[in-house]
């Protein structure tokens, strides 16, 4: 009989724990409003965590994406006053908001992408490089404050975040089409299996006829067009940008990726473990906030915990496969 894997068994046995515990605690917490909250809040992280889950199966690694967040962010709401005399308050405004969001975001992960494979700087160099850069020309730009997006432009935006079809706000939507083309292109094609044997053995990839340098620019140029995404979805949700947007989002997405079975060496990728990582987190969040157990501000350090345990636990396993 075979034994069930415990480390695929084990991010959803811990989700189905911290659902049971949530409820437990507060009976407020599987109302259908906490549990919009939380798909909505994670969906940012989510969308990020997807392509973060590429990257580090290729054996890369993003720490810009909170920080590059920050700078698409306050590039789209710079646009969009830009426009309002121009083009009004109107679809056409959005769009062209949500069309310098993806450019942007493009841009931004074709940098780091070229930097890494054209440059061969190593990935930890470039996007801890990146982070400040991104962050520091946010703050710069806003002048030390917060770049606010019209007020009448924002409300016509507003919908995008808290409305959707049939009651799912829009986030959830985006999110879960995310998951299922992420899981697909991992699991079922070329660009998905190349990331695995980059990341396995680059070598062995390079002998075996893959284009290490032009997958590896693609994932980062991925990452960066769904960091752009999940910006155009979390601006209606504040309308405002600063140098504290986006902050520890790096370090949320890297710890769903790590909680969720991916190889923090690369090589071995699952996005749907991607996914519930991502739930794990927004729910222990979502507990400590509405349990009050410990205070909100230890949240990061409590991520920072995970990711330890996590490596931890992967190493262990790796060390008794080799054994």
């Amino acid at each position: 009989m075979r034994k069930p894997d415990l480390s695929t068994l084990g991010p959803v046995v811990a989700l189905v724990l911290l659902i049971l515990l949530g409820a437990f605690l507060n009976s407020n917490f599987l109302s259908a409003g906490n549990i919009t909250n939380v798909l909505a809040r994670s969906a940012f992280i989510g969308m990020i965590a997807v392509g973060m889950t590429f990257v580090i199966t290729s054996g890369g690694l993003d720490l810009s994406v909170g920080s590059m967040a920050a700078f698409i962010a306050g590039m789209m709401i710079l646009a969009m006053n830009y426009l309002i005399p121009i083009m009004g308050i109107g679809y056409g405004l959005v769009l062209a908001g949500m069309a310098v969001a993806l450019g942007v975001g493009l841009l931004a992960g074709l940098g780091n992408g070229l930097l890494v494979t054209r440059a061969g700087i190593e990935p930890f160099i470039v996007t801890l490089g990146t982070m400040g850069i991104f962050r520091s020309l946010v703050t710069w730009i806003a002048d030390g404050g917060t770049l606010s997006l019209d007020f009448e432009a924002r409300q016509f935006y507003r919908p995008v975040y808290y409305e959707g079809p049939f009651g799912i706000a829009w986030p959830i939507i985006v999110f879960a089409v995310v998951a299922i083309l992420g899981e697909i292109a991992m699991r079922h094609t070329r660009f998905g299996r190349y990331c695995e044997a980059i990341g396995s053995n680059d070598k062995v990839a390079r002998y075996s006829a893959v284009k290490v340098e032009r997958v590896l620019l693609m994932t980062y140029v991925l990452l960066g067009i769904l960091v752009g995404l999940a910006t155009i979805l979390y601006v209606p949700r504040l309308g405002s940008a600063s140098g504290s947007t986006g902050l520890l989002w790096e370090l949320e997405a890297i710890a769903a990726v790590i909680i969720g079975g991916t190889a923090l060496k690369g090589g071995y990728g699952r996005v749907w473990g991607t996914v519930v990582g991502v739930l794990i987190l927004s729910l222990i969040d979502n507990i400590l906030n509405l349990a009050d157990l410990v205070s909100p501000y230890l949240n990061g350090a409590i991520q920072g915990v995970i990711i330890v345990l996590a490596v931890v636990l992967q190493r262990r396993k790796s060390t008794a496969e080799g054994r």
